[in-house]
């Protein structure tokens, strides 16, 4: 049985995702000191997941930057 293009693992997810697995949430409850070993894993409270995003650098930017170290010699 073949799988399915989109269920496909290439190199990781290369998105962020909006659903953690429930090891995933344990561990991000341990980060913040909310979970405990006699917690149930059962019925876990909600885990807010922040998407990362980065900045691309503006081309006009690292044109003007360029501009006057061509004109010194």
């Amino acid at each position: 049985m073949t799988i399915d293009k989109s269920l496909r693992i290439k190199k990781g997810v290369s998105r962020s995702r909006n659903v953690l697995t429930r090891v995933e949430r344990i561990e991000k409850l341990q980060e913040m000191d909310k979970w405990s070993d006699d917690c149930s894993p059962l019925n876990l409270p909600k885990v807010r997941v922040y998407k990362v995003v980065l900045k691309k650098k503006k081309k006009a930017a690292a044109k003007e930057d360029e501009a006057p170290a061509k004109g010194k010699k």
